[in-house]
């Protein structure tokens, strides 16, 4: 038995779940691993989920903060039944199988209202006062989105083209950002959970309203723009959303605040998707090549679907002529063969 095996064997006996039995569950691209331990209860077997997330790789406390003032305010993140942050160890409220994803494949008939009981989330979320659900959090500041795209050329860019970026095209690409960044409209800061997408989302039984709605991944949320996560939900990296359904979401938002400038919104928005985008190549790049996870490269074509779709509003004209001169279209293709499997 490992050392962390001996961990997390310690950590259920002390919470009085050493003999539950223990299933796997899917993973994610973190370090992170999932079990579902099965329990004897007084209505025959129940369930919680260990998540096992190693330091210092891993760390759970914002998961906990982040899930205790999401409960708080009433929406439904998992509870934390058992906690050893020191090991990263957690025993979680099991909230079952049932993701957006694996729901919208057997029934896309649902499609509309699963991305409406989204956005009306959302919406609950944005209208409480930003200083209540977001104080102690991060920022998401110019600084910290800089960081983020820049993985497009610390990554993406030196995998396809074979080389490393001109120092001057280096520098381009992070002026143009840094202007881009600094001259968005003022819009509503909010608590941002980054990674809201169908996969994160889970539809529960038995719940009414917003409180349906399960939220999972959300350790890395920040204080940040209304429209991030907008954006995350509808440009989703993972799967084509119809643009029908993506008009009509950005509607229903939009109805709900109506004194948000809608010219100010839409190049929010496409600023913010072209930042995300530019960060998840690099970033799917740097898991097949550092990590040797290389099942994501089958969303680059629609990250860069998503990506050019972005370019195409003017407040972006600057990085679409950076992108024409130094990444254009030839080597936009899908890098079927460029990477290491």
């Amino acid at each position: 038995m490992s050392d962390r095996a001996r961990i997390i064997e310690k950590f259920l006996e002390g919470q009085g779940y050493g003999a539950a039995r223990r299933t796997p569950l899917a993973g994610d691209a973190s370090f992170r691993r999932y079990e579902r331990l099965f329990i004897e209860g007084g209505e025959g077997e129940e369930s919680i989920v260990l998540m096992d997330a190693p330091p210092p790789m891993e760390d759970v406390r914002p998961f906990v903060a982040v899930a205790e003032r999401l409960n708080r305010f009433g929406f439904s993140a998992p509870e934390i039944i058992a906690a050893d942050t020191e090991n990263g160890l957690l025993l979680i409220e099991d909230f079952g199988d049932q993701t957006y994803t694996e729901i919208l494949k057997t029934d896309p008939g649902k499609e509309h209202d699963l991305y409406a009981l989204a956005v009306d989330f959302l919406i609950a979320l944005h209208r409480q006062p930003v200083e209540k659900t977001a104080a102690g959090f991060p920022s998401y500041d110019v600084d910290r989105l800089q960081d983020e795209h820049a993985q497009f050329i610390n990554w993406y860019y030196p995998e396809i083209i074979a080389a490393e970026i001109p120092s001057s095209g280096r520098k381009a690409y992070l002026d143009l950002w840094r202007q881009l960044l600094d001259g968005l409209p003022p819009l509503p800061q909010v608590l941002v959970l980054r990674d809201f997408h169908v996969d994160n989302l889970m539809l529960l039984p038995g719940r009414d309203g917003i409180s349906a709605c399960g939220l999972l991944d959300f350790q890395d949320a920040v204080a940040g723009s209304c429209v991030y996560d907008l954006v995350s939900l509808l440009g989703d990296a993972r799967r084509d959303v119809p643009v029908d359904i993506v008009g009509q979401m950005k509607a229903r938002y939009l109805d709900a605040f109506p004194e948000l400038d809608r010219q100010a919104f839409e190049a929010a928005y496409a600023v913010f998707s072209a930042q995300r985008n530019c960060k998840i190549l690099g970033i799917f790049v740097r898991l097949c090549v550092r990590d040797r996870k290389c099942g994501y490269f089958e969303h680059i074509p629609r990250l860069w679907r998503l990506l050019e779709e972005s370019l195409r509003h003017p407040v972006l004209a600057p990085l679409d002529a950076w992108m024409a001169e130094y990444f254009p279209a030839e080597y936009r293709a899908p890098p079927d063969c460029r990477f290491p499997s």
